[in-house]
């Protein structure tokens, strides 16, 4: 390293734009922004996704599915994960399952649904069970108890109250 080598950091050196100064300075008159149109007034600012006035891309792309927001999410727990998790003779609620970190801590439903084998006689207190999964805790001398999610049915709104 020696005097001669020395130079400024990179980029420090270069004059700041300044737009509107006259003919000479290469910016002057409309300052850079060219003739009309949006970007050349003040106060524009594009949207999110605005591709220069070609179809941006959210549109261009077909709309495909549909979500029910009506839909009801259960916590699925499968005959082998209480297999493995409980006693024989034990009774499985919806408490318990959490406790075992079976289902999430969130207050949500319960479906027990019937992969794997159980051989253990439980009593398993669930808001759903599949067809198969209650076959199965029957068949392995349990019982299968659907606790009521508390849900309420749509009112039929075809009759007429009667005044």
């Amino acid at each position: 390293m020696s005097l001669d080598k020395l130079k400024p950091a990179d980029r420090s050196k270069f004059k700041k734009k300044r737009v509107g100064r006259g003919p000479g300075s290469g910016l002057g008159k409309t300052s850079g922004r060219g003739h009309k149109g949006a970007q050349s007034r003040s106060g524009y600012s594009f949207k999110r996704g605005f591709e220069g006035g070609q179809m941006p891309l959210h549109r261009r792309v077909p709309k495909r599915g549909f979500t029910n927001i009506f839909r009801t999410e259960y916590d699925v727990v499968n005959l082998d994960q209480l297999e493995a998790a409980f006693d024989k003779g034990a009774t499985v609620t919806v408490e318990s399952l959490r406790a075992h970190g079976l289902v999430g801590s969130r207050k949500s439903l319960v479906k027990i649904l019937g992969r794997g084998e159980l051989t253990k006689a439980l009593t398993v207190h669930a808001h759903k069970f599949s067809g198969k999964a209650a076959e199965k805790v029957a068949a392995a001398g349990g019982r299968t108890e659907a606790i009521p999610d508390g849900t309420k049915a749509v009112p039929d709104r075809s009759l007429k109250a009667e005044a």
